[in-house]
């Protein structure tokens, strides 16, 4: 797994590249669960989201050869932007592998980062399957959007951030896809701070880490069904999940319901604009899910790629 060591080297390693994102205040939302609540803003990075933070550690790491063939990812969005973003600043060709039910406006944006997009299958381990192919059949190195160790590192530069601009906190919840984000956060703050809680949310229609957590092992998921498509990840990740299961307090289960009330409340009382799986972390406070009363609670905003179609969807009338 990733160690702190890694996760300060990655932060030095990227430093100059990234935001570093704003610690922000959420009274009201905070004041209805009795808790005093942060959100740490990664919708405000660069390319839309965390995700960024690892793509760069992982293609500032790639040795000449790699640089050369270039690199192949997969992804629902995020990663793919990321990757494709961190791959063109670096001169290194990217093509990204992303179902077809992607969202278009993360495709678009994509190839507007210079990616090559294929379009493939209707479910991750479909898209999975084909980036493994095209990574032999053109020689490209196949960077995972979260089991993987630089990747990791990267994102948990994001933990090192709330524990720097927090002067207390008390809990940290984190939207768990692959679980990438999660497990470098987890492990930057468990290290530091042993006593912060750190919480994992996910949708009900994408449960694979909890799912992964009460089998025991890491698990897959042949379907899944959520508003938060950035959270869908087929499976736990072979590093992520027993990262999870040694540093995370506990993973909690939203649905898309309370996600599309934590969308909005983001939009109207902080002024944030926060896909699905962005705003699951909010979700799973307002809705109770989480003993945060009396708490000062940092939740994490993944990400605001969020299509206008579901902007729409989400100040519809009920």
């Amino acid at each position: 797994m990733p160690t702190l060591s890694d996760i300060v080297a990655a932060r030095e390693r990227i430093a100059d590249r990234i935001h570093h994102t704003p610690l922000l205040s959420a009274t009201r939302i905070g004041a209805s669960v009795g808790a005093v609540l942060m959100h740490k803003c990664e919708s405000l990075q660069k390319t839309g989201s965390f995700k960024v933070r690892g793509a760069l550690n992982r293609v500032a790491q790639l040795d000449e050869a790699a640089r050369a063939s270039g690199v192949v990812t997969v992804s629902a969005g995020n990663h793919a932007q990321a990757l494709a973003w961190a791959a063109r600043d670096a001169g290194v060709r990217c093509t990204v592998v992303m179902p077809t039910t992607a969202s278009r406006t993360k495709v678009d944006a994509s190839r507007g980062y210079g990616a090559e997009v294929v379009l493939h299958g209707t479910s991750g381990i479909e898209a999975f399957a084909r980036a493994h192919e095209l990574a032999v059949e053109r020689s490209l190195t196949f960077v995972h959007p979260f089991d993987d160790e630089a990747v990791m590192a990267g994102q948990g530069t994001v933990g090192l951030e709330v524990l720097e601009q927090a002067d207390a906190v008390d809990d940290v919840v984190v939207p768990i896809g692959g679980g990438g984000l999660i497990a470098g956060i987890a492990v930057a703050i468990k290290e530091k701070r042993p006593s912060v809680r750190v919480y994992g949310v996910e949708p009900t229609g994408a449960a694979v880490m909890r799912k992964s957590l009460d089998a025991g092992r890491p698990v897959r998921l042949e379907r899944m069904q959520t508003i938060a498509d950035g959270l869908a990840a087929p499976m736990a990740g072979d590093l992520t999940y027993p990262i999870v299961r040694q540093y995370v307090d506990d993973v909690v289960l939203v649905s898309d319901d309370e996600i599309v009330a934590a969308m909005r409340e983001l939009l109207f009382s902080a002024k944030l604009l926060a896909e699905g799986g962005g705003a699951a972390a909010t979700a799973a406070v307002m809705s109770g899910k989480l003993p945060v009363e009396g708490r000062r609670v940092v939740a994490v905003v993944s990400g605001g790629n969020v299509d206008r179609g579901r902007v729409r969807e989400v100040l519809g009338d009920d």
